[in-house]
Parts: C-alpha cells; sequence; structure tokens
C-alpha cells in the first residue's frame, strides 16, 4: 500500500521503517528541515522500559497542590481559558485512583517490555549508534517516604514480570558511584537494571537514514494542512506543496495530532505538556552519572549520554507555548549539581519540547472509525521508549496483521 506517516518525530520515523519493512511504499511529511527537531530532539535520553509510570496515580492531586508552592516544582500549571486543557485535566484527575492506576500502568510496561525486545532486534539489524548504554535506571529516594511509597511500583513491576532490585544507600553507590560523594542526600532506590540510555536524535537520524535505503521518501520543510477522507475513507493528505495518494495514513504528529483528526469526528485526548533539558558536556567523570538516575524529589531524570550529561524533566501545563523559563532552568541546575557536579554548568544547551500526554499515561495506537486511518501518538514522556514497539505494532495494524503483543486496549476508542 502507499502510506503516508505524519510526522517525523522519532515515532514517525520509527514507523516509517517498520511500515517499509513489511513491504509498503512510505513517505513521511514533516514540517521541519529534518528528523527529530521537535520533542524528540534532545529529551531526557532514558530508555525506560521499567521505570515507566503514569503521571496520573494515586496521591497527585495533593502532591500537585503542594508542587504549585515549591521553587523547585516538577509541576507548573498556567490556566487559560481553553476547552481542551481543562477536559484534559479532568480526565486526568480521573485516573488518579489506585485501580485506574494498576490498570493503566499494566498497559504501559506491556508495550514497553514489547519495545525492549524490538529496540535490541533494530539494534542487531541496523547496527546503529547512538550514545547507546545499558546499564538500567536507578530512581533516587531523598526521603523514606517516597522509598514507602515506591511499593505499588515495585508490585507492579514484581506482576509483569520486570526485573528490579530495592537498593540501600550503599547499593545505590554501587549502581552509580559519584553517589558516593553525596551518599549523606539519600535513604535507597529503585534500580530497573534492563533499562537503557541513548540520544534520541542521532537514533532517530541513523534509523531515517536507513529508512531512506528501504526506499521511504521523506518530505521535510512541508506543513500539513488536512486528511483526505472521501466515503469514510482515507484518500491521501493536503500539505502546503499540493496533495499526495495514500491508501493508508499514520498520524504521528504529537501533540498536534488532535488539531488534524478533529475534522474527522476523532476526539483524541491529547495535549502538550512542556518539558525542559539541560545538555552539559562533562568535566569530571568521576562525578557525572553511568546511566541514568531518576531524581524522585523534583522528577528529574539525570542522563550519561557520552561525553555529555542530559538533564531533563519537569511537567508544565501551559497550552502550545515552547518558550524558555530561566526559572525552571535554575531547578534542573539545581537537580544536577546537587547530585553529580561532573559537568560545565556554565556551558550547558537549554531546551524546551511539548511532549503529548493522554490522560491515563498510555499512548493511543491502532485504528480510528475512518477506514485507513491510524494514530500513533501520545507517548508522553516515554515516545523514546516505546517507539521501537509502537512501530512494529502500527505495521502489523496497517498490513492486517494481529500483533504480537495485545494492543487492543492502546486504541482511541477507548475513550469512546
Amino acid at each position: 500500500m502507499k502510506v503516508i506517516v505524519l510526522g517525523a518525530g522519532i515515532v514517525g520515523v520509527t514507523s516509517a521503517y517498520e511500515l517499509a519493512k513489511a513491504g509498503h511504499d512510505v513517505t513521511v511529511v514533516d514540517r521541519q528541515p529534518g528528523p527529530a527537531l521537535e520533542t524528540s530532539f534532545a529529551n531526557a535520553g532514558e530508555v525506560s522500559f521499567g521505570y515507566c509510570s503514569p503521571w496520573a496515580a494515586p496521591g497527585i492531586p495533593m502532591k500537585a497542590m503542594k508542587w504549585l508552592f515549591m521553587q523547585h516544582a516538577p509541576l507548573i500549571l498556567r490556566p487559560k481559558v481553553d476547552a481542551a486543557m481543562i477536559g484534559w485535566m479532568i480526565r486526568m484527575l480521573s485516573n488518579c485512583t489506585s485501580g485506574r492506576y494498576a490498570i493503566n500502568k499494566s498497559r504501559m510496561l506491556r508495550l514497553a517490555d514489547y519495545s525492549r525486545i524490538s529496540l535490541a532486534a533494530l539494534r542487531a539489524e541496523t547496527g546503529i549508534s547512538y550514545d547507546e548504554r545499558m546499564q538500567g535506571t536507578l530512581q533516587l529516594f531523598r526521603t523514606h517516604k517516597q522509598l514507602d511509597a515506591s511499593a505499588k511500583d515495585v508490585q507492579a513491576l514484581a506482576a509483569d514480570g520486570i526485573p528490579y532490585e530495592v537498593l540501600d544507600p550503599e547499593g545505590c553507590v554501587r549502581a552509580e558511584p559519584a553517589l558516593r560523594h553525596v551518599r549523606e542526600k539519600i535513604v535507597g532506590g529503585l534500580l530497573t537494571p534492563k533499562d537503557e540510555t541513548g540520544d534520541c536524535f542521532k537514533f532517530a537520524n541513523a534509523l531515517a537514514a536507513k529508512a531512506i535505503e528501504k526506499g521511504v521518501v521523506f518530505r521535510y520543510g512541508s506543513i500539513v494542512r488536512s486528511i483526505d477522507v472521501e466515503g469514510g475513507r482515507v484518500r491521501g493528505v493536503v500539505t502546503a506543496h499540493g496533495r499526495i495518494d495514500a491508501d493508508a495514513v499514520v498520524v504521528a504528529l504529537g501533540s498536534f495530532s488532535p488539531l488534524l483528526v478533529r475534522p474527522h469526528g476523532i476526539r483524541l485526548p491529547v495535549y502538550p505538556v512542556k518539558g525542559y533539558s539541560l545538555t552539559i558536556p562533562i568535566v569530571d567523570a568521576a562525578r557525572a552519572p553511568e546511566s541514568t538516575v531518576m531524581d524522585e524529589t523534583y522528577k528529574i531524570a539525570i542522563t550519561r549520554l557520552g561525553d555529555r550529561i542530559r538533564v531533563g524533566g519537569m511537567a508544565e501545563i501551559s497550552g502550545y507555548t515552547n518558550d524558555l523559563g530561566e526559572p525552571r532552568r535554575l531547578t534542573l541546575e539545581h537537580s544536577v549539581t546537587d547530585l553529580f557536579p561532573g559537568g560545565d554548568i556554565t556551558r550547558a544547551a537549554f531546551w524546551s519540547g511539548l511532549r503529548p500526554m493522554t490522560p491515563d499515561g498510555t499512548p493511543v495506537i491502532g485504528p480510528t472509525k475512518v477506514s485507513g486511518l491510524f494514530l500513533n501518538t501520545g507517548h508522553g514522556t516515554l515516545g523514546w521508549t516505546m517507539s521501537s514497539g509502537s512501530a512494529r505494532v502500527i505495521a502489523d495494524l496497517v498490513s492486517g496483521r494481529a500483533p504480537e503483543i495485545d494492543a487492543r486496549d492502546l486504541a482511541v476508542a477507548r475513550y469512546a
């Protein structure tokens, strides 16, 4: 079939590669001049197959109230008169129950573990490199309350057969030797040893080159105006440079996906939640992380990417704005210098991106009520983590095959 993939971020590029592998004639359309130049450009760098949880969790409403008054808050809310924002927040709050959390986390772990297998196969198949490391994620607790609260995550990991280790402070130092300098600041940690790290931007560019070798055509600098639908079926897409015919269209436009499918009666509850990052050159390797450390107090990930430290985090609900707020930079600097002062913070590159979040934390992958129109979006903070598995799922669905994992509860129909 002629398949158009809308979006050349990490989800769009992996989807295009898998669709080409499945034998389809694939065209990718993106407004940027190259791949992975928006949300995938400078994300936290963690590939968190084990450390993946919905933001909507028990206790979050109360924590959110406290966070709003913290100097270095993990959540920033800039309310506005926006029906989409208000509706999304109401739905998210409705998912902050123990029952919904368990269901949503199980979905996420299922897809993340499949993505772990898929990424390993893709790496072996292509031989691409991207500053990758396979040394796990250490969720770091500064208080006993945080350590006790991790019991629900341990239970979910055990139920899904995901390897984990609960560590005391000395165990944390063994996992991340640089923490010996701040041993007194930590009470314990949760290690998910199968997690990985890597530069998402490097990966996406290398995979896009491999996709081109398989015949994929990338149309950069092309704004998508609309999806052409006739008689309830996709016929193509209309771009600023003209119309492109298609038998199937995969929408992988992240936070902008709802805007494009809304005219076709599809209510996709994906909303942008802005994240920030710093990329810092390492000057003292002995005081830098080996893999990813998640600072639970500030919900900030600190990751080793080759000779750089990537610090990413925070969730700012402020609509489709991409401004760089100086207070957010100070929060990132505070977390990384407090734990890993091994980088030259004066040369740090500051960045922000719009994460496409669903109210339940689970991405939307699968068909829609429009024949030939598919969605692969809403991955939130886990687009890099879930991209390879999501790509294989969508390639199977477009090809009319049953995916290797149960993907029925990932489709947009769950919101009907």
